[in-house]
C-alpha cells in the first residue's frame, strides 16, 4: 500500500494529502523519517572537512526534511482531529521523538564541530542572518545539554523522554474529560439564553446522542456564554464545576513534570526551571517577569474588588442573599453592564457572523500589508469544516491559510495557530502553510460573540506572522521567536477589530445586511473597559500559579501549590484563575509557556504601546507605520534581537502606561 506521507505531494502548492491519511500511515513514515535524519546527522558529525557554516549550520537546516513533514502533519491531526488510534501513536512516539532529539543535541562530535564554527564566528564574514542562526543553533544545543557529560548527560536525556510522555498524558487526560462531559439541560434551565444559544444547545445534545433536548459542552466559548446568560444558578454552578474539574487525573502528572523540570534546570546550572526558561526571553530573569505581574496586580485587584462590591450590591437588590461566587460573576457583570451602558452584549451577536469576521480579518491584513485571500476548494483537508485560502501579496502567492473554526469532540479545546510547512528560502522559496484553530459553536446561523471575534483576530495575527515571514533559514522562520515576543503580532492585531472603520463595514446584521447602528457601536466602544479588573485578575492569577510551580519550593501536590500561589496575592474568592493547574495546558501540555505564561502580559505592553504608533498618526492604517511593522515584526521572524526589533518598529522602548490605560487601570500612582 502506498504511503501518502512518503510519496510526492501532488496537490496544488505541494499541500499535504490530508484527506488520504489514515493512522496506519504514520508509524512507517516515522520509521523512515527518523532513520533518514539519523543518517544525515551522522554524516554532518563525521564530515572530514574542516567545520564551516555551510557544512554544519546549513547542513543542519537542510536535514530532517522528511521528519519535519511527518511531524507537522501528525501534530496537527493529533490536536485538531484525533481518535484513539492517533492518541496511541502519540503516546508511543512522544518518548521516541524525545530520544531522537536528545541523540542529536547530545552528539559530542556534532557539537564540537558546531562549537568550532561558533568560536570563530567573528572572523567568518557571515551575513547578519547567518550570524543570528549560528548563535541560535549554538544556544539550542547548550540549552539541550550539549555541554554536559557522563552521568549528567544520560540523566538529562532520560528526563527529556519522560517529560515528553507526561505532557502527552496531561493533554490526553484533559481532552478525555472534555469529550466525556456535556451538561444536560431541561427547558426551564434555558432561561436567559438567546435563541442562538438554545439552538446550539439543541445541536450539542443531538450531536452527542444524549437523552435530553439540550446540552452544553465544556468548550470555553460555550461555558463563558452560558455563565453570562443563564438565569438558573444551580445550572451555572454545575457547568462551572465541571469545567474547572477538567484534568482531574493530572495531579500526579504535574508533580512529576515540575520535579523533572527543576532537575533539568539544575543540571544546566540554573537554580530553578523559571530561571532557565527566562534566560532566553525578552524578560531575561524571573525578577523582571514577576515585577511586571506585580506592577499590574495591585491596580487590577483594586479594580476587581470594586467590581465585586458593585455586583454583590446587584445580587442584594434582586432580593437574593447569597455571596457572589465564580459562577455568578459573568452573569451579574453582564446585568450591570446593561444598566451602566444601556448595553446588552447578546444584541451584538447578530452583527458578528463568522464569515463577515473572517472577511474583516482579511480586509485588515490587506489594508496593512497588501495581502489578499483567494478561496481554494481543490486543496485536501482533514475535516469537512476546514476551509483553505491561497494568500497573495503584490500578485504573488506567498502561502496557504487553513481555517478550522468549529468545536468538535475530536479537537482540543481553546484556539491556536500552527503550521503544516514553515516559510524559508534556503533552497528556493518555500511557501508556508498556516492553520488557525478555534472552537466556536457549530449551529446555524454561525454567529460569534465579541470575545469570539477577538479570538479569531488574535489567532489570525499569529497566522500572519507565519504567512508574512521572509527569512532564509527555517530555524528563524515566522513564529520561531521568544515566547514573550510571539504574542505581539497576535495581540496587536486584536486592536483593529475595535476600530469603527472595521466594525461599521463588517459588523452587519446577518439577516438584513444593515450595519450595526452607530448608537450600538458607540455603546460597545464605551463599555470596552468594563469588567477589566476581573479579566486582568483571572489572567494574572494563572501567571502567578505558573511561577509558583517553576520557581522552586514544595511542589508535591498541585492543588496545594495553586492554593499557595493564590494566597500570596490575596486572590479574591469570587474570581477563579483563567486556567487552573490540572488543565493548564499552556504550561503542562508541553513546556512552551511553562514559566512563560506571563508572556501574554509582556506582549500586551508591547502591543498596547505599539498600537499607539498608529494612533499618534490619526490613521490606524498609516502606511509608514504599517511598513515598519511588516519589516521589523511580521516578516522578520527570529532574525533580529527582539528588543531591537521592537525599537526599530517603534523608535524607542515600550512603555507600560498604554497597557494600564487600555485596561482602565490607570490611577494617580500608576500614572506617576
Amino acid at each position: 500500500m502506498e504511503n501518502p506521507l512518503l510519496s510526492p505531494w501532488t496537490a496544488p502548492f505541494a499541500a499535504p494529502p490530508l484527506a488520504a491519511l489514515q493512522p496506519e500511515h504514520f508509524p512507517p513514515a516515522y520509521d523512515a523519517a527518523l532513520a533518514a535524519h539519523e543518517a544525515e546527522i551522522a554524516a554532518i558529525a563525521s564530515d572530514p572537512a574542516p567545520a564551516s557554516f555551510a557544512n554544519i549550520v546549513t547542513a543542519l537546516e537542510k536535514s530532517g526534511a522528511l521528519l519535519t513533514r511527518v511531524e507537522l502533519v501528525f501534530s496537527n491531526l493529533a490536536s485538531a482531529n484525533t481518535n484513539a488510534a492517533l492518541q496511541a501513536i502519540e503516546l508511543e512516539m512522544a518518548p521516541r521523538l524525545a530520544r531522537h532529539w536528545n541523540a542529536v543535541y547530545l552528539d559530542a562530535a556534532l557539537f564540537a564541530r558546531l562549537d568550532a564554527v561558533y568560536r570563530t564566528r567573528a572572523t567568518a564574514n557571515l551575513r547578519a542572518e547567518e550570524m543570528r542562526v549560528l548563535e541560535r543553533y549554538h544556544l539550542d544545543f547548550v540549552r539541550a545539554g550539549a555541554t554536559l557529560d557522563g552521568d549528567s548527560r544520560a540523566r538529562f536525556a532520560a528526563i527529556g523522554e519522560t517529560l515528553a510522555t507526561l505532557a502527552t498524558q496531561f493533554s490526553q487526560n484533559v481532552l478525555a474529560d472534555e469529550q466525556a462531559t456535556a451538561l444536560p439541560l431541561q427547558e426551564h434551565q434555558l432561561a436567559g439564553l438567546s435563541e442562538a444559544q438554545r439552538a446550539a444547545a439543541a445541536a450539542t445534545a443531538q450531536e452527542r446522542g444524549l437523552d435530553t433536548a439540550y446540552a452544553v459542552t465544556l468548550s470555553r466559548s460555550e461555558v463563558e456564554e452560558f455563565l453570562q446568560s443563564a438565569e438558573d444558578r444551580p445550572a451555572r454552578e454545575a457547568l462551572f464545576r465541571a469545567f474547572s474539574a477538567r484534568g482531574k487525573d493530572n495531579a500526579p502528572v504535574i508533580a512529576q513534570m515540575v520535579a523533572l523540570r527543576q532537575e533539568k534546570a539544575q543540571l544546566l546550572g540554573y537554580e530553578t526551571f523559571a530561571a532557565f526558561k527566562l534566560d532566553d526571553s525578552m524578560a531575561g530573569t524571573t525578577a523582571s517577569a514577576r515585577a511586571l505581574l506585580e506592577e499590574v496586580w495591585e491596580p487590577a485587584r483594586a479594580r476587581a474588588l470594586a467590581e465585586r462590591d458593585a455586583l454583590q450590591a446587584l445580587v442584594a437588590e434582586e432580593g437574593a442573599n447569597f455571596r457572589l461566587a465564580p459562577w455568578d460573576w459573568r452573569h451579574y457583570a453582564e446585568k450591570l453592564r446593561a444598566r451602566l451602558y444601556d448595553f446588552d452584549e447578546s444584541v451584538l451577536r447578530p452583527y458578528f457572523a463568522l464569515d463577515r469576521i473572517i472577511e474583516a480579518a482579511f480586509f485588515t491584513a490587506g489594508k496593512l500589508f497588501g495581502v489578499s485571500f483567494r478561496p481554494r476548494g481543490d486543496i485536501p483537508v482533514y475535516h469537512p469544516d476546514v476551509r483553505v485560502w491561497e494568500v497573495l501579496r503584490a500578485g504573488k502567492t506567498i502561502g496557504l491559510f487553513y481555517g478550522d473554526y468549529f468545536a468538535r469532540p475530536s479537537k482540543q479545546g481553546g484556539a491556536w495557530m500552527s503550521s503544516l510547512r514553515d516559510q524559508h528560502q534556503l533552497e528556493g522559496e518555500v511557501l508556508p502553510i498556516i492553520l488557525n484553530n478555534c472552537n466556536f459553536t457549530k449551529a446555524e446561523p454561525f454567529l460569534l460573540s465579541f470575545d469570539d471575534a477577538r479570538t479569531l483576530f488574535h489567532e489570525f495575527g499569529h497566522a500572519l506572522h507565519g504567512l508574512l515571514s521572509q527569512v532564509v533559514f527555517p530555524r528563524l522562520s515566522g513564529t520561531n521567536v521568544a515566547r514573550d515576543f510571539v504574542e505581539l503580532p497576535s495581540q496587536l492585531y486584536e486592536h483593529w477589530l475595535e476600530q469603527p472603520e472595521i466594525l461599521s463595514r463588517f459588523a452587519v446584521h446577518h439577516q438584513t445586511g444593515e450595519a450595526m447602528p452607530r448608537a450600538l457601536l458607540d455603546k460597545l466602544l464605551a463599555a470596552r473597559n468594563f469588567n477589566q479588573g476581573f479579566a486582568t485578575v483571572e489572567f494574572l492569577a494563572s501567571a502567578f500559579i505558573d511561577m509558583e510551580f517553576h520557581c522552586g519550593g514544595d511542589i508535591r501536590d498541585a492543588d496545594t501549590v495553586q492554593a499557595r500561589a493564590l494566597a500570596r496575592i490575596a486572590m479574591p474568592e469570587e474570581i477563579a484563575p483563567r486556567h487552573a493547574a490540572r488543565h493548564f495546558g499552556h504550561i503542562f501540555g508541553g513546556d512552551g509557556y511553562a514559566a512563560g505564561y506571563y508572556a501574554y502580559l509582556w506582549a500586551e505592553v508591547l502591543d498596547a504601546d505599539g498600537f499607539r504608533a498608529f494612533q499618534e498618526t490619526s490613521d490606524v492604517f498609516d502606511p509608514a507605520v504599517a511598513a515598519r511593522l511588516y519589516e521589523y515584526v511580521y516578516s522578520s521572524g527570529g532574525t533580529r534581537d527582539f528588543a531591537e526589533a521592537y525599537r526599530a518598529f517603534r523608535g524607542r522602548d515600550p512603555r507600560i502606561a498604554a497597557l494600564l490605560e487600555g485596561r482602565g487601570l490607570m490611577n494617580e500612582k500608576t500614572a506617576a
